[in-house]
């Protein structure tokens, strides 16, 4: 085998640039994974494909990207406790300093140690065909799992999931899906799995709608508008839903997630930037609404989350609606920032 590898990097003018990297070596309390599909997120493309706007947590460090892998374990550094050479799976994609107290609470995405380093943000990241990663960052892939699903579970569906949980959804919700990229789908196929009985989401982007719709996630898809929560609310016997989520990161859809949500509801926002303007007093405070942040998801819940998935018999995967190799990088983050597709991944024969 070859002692060097091809890792895509993204320079921030929109395009993708390979380059040749060492095969790392795993060291104490670290694997070698064998990446086996690695997805690509919506964060990549708003902070740093187009241009490295982040600083601090999305400050990209110029390394290999991708923060959402998923793989087998080829090689064992010293010091393992519980992960094995020849277990799958999925990379939670933010390795903290493990001792502050949002990592001991699991949310190593909150960590704000200088010893804080992203998957594919300030260290390598899974679209390369070997990783090198932290035994504690790791989340068993079962086997009734494909690699592509455990790639969408790392970053996408991990995240919908805590915001899901956040907010609570049953079977007595009607709920609402502003933006239907990959993580609105995403919030449709979970809260559908989780029992919600009216699906309604909102996109501007006809492809996006045209694919809700086809997959069997909405009830009722809408195009976005001025009208929304008029239409909303009459599709709700004049109440609105119970549950909102914003994944757009849009103020006219975050706005309408607000207003269309009825008394006593709960709304989250996942999608990040933009801003958003309302009314404290007749959008939220009168109608005793509560609005909820939330960012990313901790990695107990991850590993939860995995084990229901493979409980309710859905699969992540079907999102997924163009796979490349990872020669085809450039097109692939292309594709991706044209918001004219679902799901795209980097699948590794």
């Amino acid at each position: 085998m070859s002692n060097t590898m091809l890792g895509a990097v993204l320079p921030g003018n929109s395009t993708v640039e390979m380059k040749a990297f060492a095969i790392p070596e795993p060291g104490h309390g670290q694997v070698l994974v064998q990446c086996k599909a690695s997805t690509i997120c919506g964060s990549d493309i708003r902070a740093i494909y187009h241009e490295h706007l982040g600083k601090g947590p999305e400050g990209y460090q110029g390394v290999i990207a991708g923060h959402e892998p998923c793989g087998q374990i080829v090689a064992e550094g010293p010091g393992l406790k519980r992960f094995k050479k020849g277990d799958r799976v999925i990379i939670y994609h933010i390795s903290g300093c493990g001792v502050c107290n949002d990592c001991r609470r699991g949310y190593m995405i909150s960590c704000t140690s200088e010893h804080r380093a992203a998957y594919g943000w300030q260290r390598d990241g899974g679209m390369a065909p070997y990783i090198v990663a932290d035994e504690k960052d790791l989340v068993l892939l079962p086997d009734e799992l494909s690699y592509v699903d455990g790639a969408q579970v790392a970053c996408g569906f991990g995240t919908v999931y805590e915001g899901l949980e956040r907010i609570g959804i049953c079977g007595n919700d009607a709920v609402l899906v502003m933006g239907l990229g990959p993580v609105g789908l995403a919030a449709l196929m979970l809260a559908k799995a989780m029992g919600a009985q009216k699906l309604i989401g909102v996109d501007l982007v006809d492809e996006r709608i045209e694919l809700a719709q086809k997959l069997g996630l909405v009830d009722h898809a809408l195009k976005a508008g001025p009208d929304n929560v008029a239409q909303i609310r009459e599709l709700t016997g004049g109440y609105g839903v119970e549950r909102a989520i914003d994944a757009s990161g849009n103020d006219k859809a975050r706005l309408t997630a607000i207003q269309a949500t009825r008394k006593w509801g709960k709304i989250v926002f996942i999608g990040e930037g933009g801003t958003v303007n309302f009314q404290p007093s007749p959008d939220i405070i009168h109608d005793q609404k509560a609005i909820y942040g939330s960012w990313v998801t901790s990695i107990w819940l991850m590993e939860e989350l995995v084990e229901r998935i493979v409980r309710w018999g859905i699969h992540p995967e079907d999102l997924v609606t163009h796979r490349f190799s990872l020669e085809q990088a450039d097109e692939a983050y292309s594709l991706m920032a044209s918001g004219k597709c679902g799901k795209v991944a980097v699948v590794f024969e």
